[in-house]
């Protein structure tokens, strides 16, 4: 059996196939998921890229250059925003993002990013939307119902899509967690010489990353390279983590998160061990039976309080309430 693009991308015991139409089919899931730049990137650090076929490399290099020239232009525009938040003395914190990319995959061009997502506090936020407005961001997208952030937009030159910046007081719905978002600001660290821009810690990043993972049930390999990444490349303290999310009542949705990715790239525990992996139906999610059982455990099932579990099924029933 083929090679998975995650074992190509991560077990450097895999050896690489020769059949042209394996790539093809590689290249199929690819663009599936939009992770071209992180499968350029990823191959060429591991001295893999060059064993491939001219036609994958190919395309694989001019999808990075794509990606690395939209990066540029957001990487200025968020550069401008955090700027004026620093003179403004607003605390901030970007999240992913291009130093997500820069920092965790080595490269600007690494991984694709379409938004400026932006941590603050609730008290700042009129201060925030001002400034965001004085720098263009006029559009404002319709909020999302129990969701935690405003989006304002604006068209750049020489692109159709116009950029948005999503301005977040949380990072969970407060409705379905007990998570504190004051946590991530104490062990936040100041970037560089700035008073007020501050860096997520790595701890808090993996936790984001995971349930950020989640909340889109894994439904893309993207999610999967991003925790892949960070296992690799952090010492993640999993005994916190699950701690933490016990006490958050996260744990199910971290646990079953990790567990999903960990089945589908077993040699993740020869780099670190995952301690509480339970079995997972990803891999019958073509089956529409499957499929369905698979929707009730992610919407309802993932919760650590019955509560949680309500109050989620209501919001699914009654989605403008």
């Amino acid at each position: 059996m083929n090679p998975t693009l995650l074992q190509i991308l991560y077990d450097s015991h895999i050896g690489l196939p020769n059949d042209s139409a394996y790539y093809w089919g590689l290249l199929d899931d690819i663009e599936k998921s939009n992770v071209h730049a992180q499968t350029y990137t990823i191959m060429k650090q591991g001295g893999r890229l060059e064993a491939t076929p001219a036609f994958y490399q190919q395309i694989l290099k001019e999808k990075f250059q794509r990606v690395l020239f939209q990066n540029i232009l957001i990487k200025n525009q968020t550069n401008q925003i955090l700027n004026d938040f620093e003179k403004s003395g607003i605390d901030i914190i970007p999240l992913k993002g291009t130093a997500f990319s820069e920092q965790y995959f080595g490269h600007l061009g690494s991984r694709p990013t379409s938004d400026i997502d932006l941590l603050i506090m609730p008290t700042d936020m009129d201060r925030a939307i001002d400034i965001v407005k004085s720098l263009g961001y006029i559009e404002e997208r319709k909020p999302i119902p129990f969701h935690f952030h405003r989006s304002y937009s604006k068209v750049l030159p020489g692109s159709s899509i116009p950029l948005t910046v999503e301005l977040h007081w949380d990072i969970l719905k407060q409705t379905t967690a007990n998570f504190y978002v004051e946590e991530i600001w104490e062990e936040a660290l100041s970037i560089k010489d700035s008073l007020y821009i501050k860096k997520i810690s790595d701890f808090h990043l993996f936790y984001m990353i995971c349930l950020h993972g989640w909340r889109h049930n894994m439904e893309s390999l993207k999610y999967f390279i991003d925790i892949i990444q960070l296992i690799s490349t952090l010492d993640i303290d999993y005994k916190r983590l699950l701690e933490d999310a016990s006490r958050h009542k996260t744990r199910k949705r971290i646990i079953r998160t990790l567990s999903i990715v960990y089945h589908q790239l077993p040699t993740l525990h020869l780099i670190k061990k995952f301690p509480d992996e339970i079995p997972t139906s990803y891999d019958q999610r073509n089956s529409p039976l499957k499929k369905y059982v698979d929707f009730i455990d992610y919407s309802f099932l993932s919760y650590d309080s019955p509560k949680h579990s309500m109050v989620e099924l209501y919001h699914w029933l009654h989605p403008k309430y």
